[in-house]
């Protein structure tokens, strides 16, 4: 499955990025998608999923980062505003084909390429 994010680069503390993932045409048959980042050597955590329009976030970035997708789940965004340093990481789209949608990374079978974010 190609998951294809765009959408990363710099900004300074407060400013807002938009993060895409271009799905291919049957991610229609993905029960969930979401977005997880990694800082190099940490975990990788679950910042925002998204289900049939229900979504579910991060505490840390509650009220800062929406997702949201395309009827046809064809695209999949997060508006990430009032950014802080520690949001900087490698962000990650992630599909998951059938299950709960949780921000666990674990569950899901389907990843971009990751695309970095740096806030400073």
């Amino acid at each position: 499955v190609q998951l294809v994010e765009s959408g990363g680069g710099s900004a300074q503390p407060g400013g807002s990025l938009t993060l895409s993932c271009a799905s291919p045409d049957y991610a229609y048959e993905f029960d969930c998608m979401g977005w997880f980042r990694q800082v190099p050597g940490k975990g990788r955590e679950g910042v925002a999923v998204i289900t049939d329009g229900t979504t579910s976030y991060t505490d840390s970035v509650k009220g800062r980062f929406t997702i949201s997708q395309d009827n046809a789940k064809s695209n999949l965004y997060l508006q990430m505003n009032s950014l802080k340093p520690e949001d900087t990481a490698t962000y990650y789209c992630a599909a998951r084909r059938r299950g709960s949608c949780l921000l666990d990374w674990t569950l899901y079978e389907n990843w971009g390429q990751g695309t970095q974010v740096t806030v400073s």
